[in-house]
């Protein structure tokens, strides 16, 4: 029984997709990103990747996301493969208003899961602000910032 026949065109098609990526399956590793609350949450899907082989770092406000999926070692013949395989990395800019010293970062069932937290000097505080000329001593007004 043959399960694949060679059309070149297909296979250059195949790489083509793997190395460039498309809409449905980029190249990269997906994220998703939100905000809840006074914390962003960052999820990167990295099924059959091993914990130990996820690297994170941090410098100023680059976020670096470092994976390996391992190719299979062995006697064997692939009958299809479309999982891409190696190190892969994915880079984030994030804002001067996270806390980048208190990422919390998780692992489970094939997805990496950052929470990042607001910073304390980013999240609203009121202002009290004295008025000066006033005929009425002690009297204050309070600004939201």
């Amino acid at each position: 029984m043959l399960l694949r026949t060679t059309d070149p065109f297909r296979d250059l098609d195949r790489l083509t997709q793997q190395l460039l990526g498309t809409t449905n399956r980029p190249a990269v590793m997906p994220m998703d990103a939100w905000r809840e609350g006074d914390r962003f949450v960052i999820e990167f899907d990295l099924p059959g990747v091993s914990t130990d082989s996820i690297d994170l770092d941090v410098e100023r406000n680059v976020l670096t996301v470092r994976a390996e999926r391992v190719a299979r070692n062995g006697d064997w013949e692939p009958l299809a493969s479309e999982r891409p395989r190696g190190a892969f990395s994915r880079q984030l800019v994030l804002g001067d208003n996270l806390d980048l010293e208190r990422i919390e970062a998780a692992y489970a069932d094939g997805v990496l899961r950052l929470v990042v937290p607001v910073a304390e000097k980013a999240k609203p505080r009121k202002i009290e602000i004295s008025k000066s000329g006033s005929s009425r001593s002690g009297e204050r007004a309070e600004l939201t910032a």
